[in-house]
C-alpha cells in the first residue's frame, strides 16, 4: 500500500485535475494501462509471451494505450490522458516520468536488439512527441509537444522541433515549470537571432574596411 500511496500522491502532484485517490484509481486510463502492463510484464519475464501479448492487447482495447510487455518501466510513471500512447518492446523508462497523449516511444526500423529509447528519471514527454531509436533521454529532460527526437537528449535540457534540437540551458530550466509545454524557447527565433547578430558583425567589418579605404585614398585608375 505504501507504493500505491506514493503512486497516487505523485499523480496528484502532477495533475491539478486529480481530486482524490478514488478518482485516480477508478477513472484514469493511464493507471489502468499500467495495471495491465504489470501483469503482462510478469508473464513476459517467465517467457509466456502469448499470454503477455494477449493481456497487453486487452489493455490497449480498454485504454487506448499500447505498452509492450517487454518494456521496462520504473515507479510512478504518469500517463496523462494517454490515448494513442505507444511504448515499444525494448523501451526503458525511469522513475517519476510523465507522458502525455499521442506519444510514441518507438524504433526507426533500422536497429536490431535494443531498438527503442531509454528515458531517465523525471523526464516529461509532451503531447504528440515521437522519440525514435535506441538512445538515452537524460534525467530531468523535457520533450516539447510535437517534437520528433532522433538522437540523444542530455540531462536537464529541453528538445523541441522536427527534427528536435536542444534549446534548454540553465536559464530555461529556471524559467520553465516542470510540466510547462508552452514557455520554452522557439528554435526558429533563436536561429534568426543568431543570423541577425552575424549580419550585424559582418556589416561592421564591411564598414570598417570601407572607412580604411576612404582614409588611405582610393588608387587613381583614370586613363590618361
Amino acid at each position: 500500500m505504501t507504493a500505491l500511496g506514493e503512486f497516487i500522491r505523485s499523480i496528484k502532484a502532477r495533475d491539478p485535475a486529480a481530486k482524490n485517490a478514488a478518482q485516480v484509481l477508478l477513472l484514469y486510463s493511464g493507471v489502468h494501462a499500467l495495471v495491465f502492463y504489470r501483469i503482462a510484464h510478469f508473464f513476459y519475464k517467465i517467457h509466456w509471451y502469448f499470454i503477455a501479448r494477449w493481456i497487453s492487447q486487452l489493455g490497449r482495447f480498454f485504454t487506448g494505450i499500447e505498452i509492450h510487455p517487454g518494456a521496462k518501466i520504473g515507479k510512478c510513471l504518469f500517463i496523462d490522458h494517454g490515448m494513442g500512447v505507444i511504448i515499444g518492446e525494448t523501451t526503458e523508462i525511469g522513475n517519476y516520468c510523465t507522458i502525455y497523449q499521442g506519444v510514441t516511444l518507438g524504433g526507426t526500423g533500422k536497429d536490431t536488439g535494443k531498438r527503442h529509447p531509454t528515458l531517465g528519471n523525471n523526464v516529461m514527454v509532451g503531447a504528440g512527441a515521437k522519440i525514435l531509436g535506441p538512445f538515452k533521454v537524460g534525467d530531468n529532460a523535457k520533450i516539447a509537444a510535437g517534437a520528433v527526437v532522433l538522437s540523444e537528449v542530455p540531462p536537464n535540457t529541453t528538445a523541441v522541433g522536427i527534427p528536435a534540437r536542444i534549446v534548454n540551458k540553465k536559464a530555461v530550466a529556471e524559467r520553465c515549470a516542470d510540466l510547462d509545454h508552452v514557455h520554452i524557447p522557439d528554435p526558429v527565433s533563436q536561429e534568426l537571432c543568431k543570423l541577425y547578430n552575424r549580419i550585424a558583425a559582418l556589416e561592421q567589418k564591411v564598414a570598417a574596411l570601407e572607412g580604411g579605404e576612404d582614409a588611405g585614398g582610393a588608387p587613381d585608375t583614370k586613363v590618361q
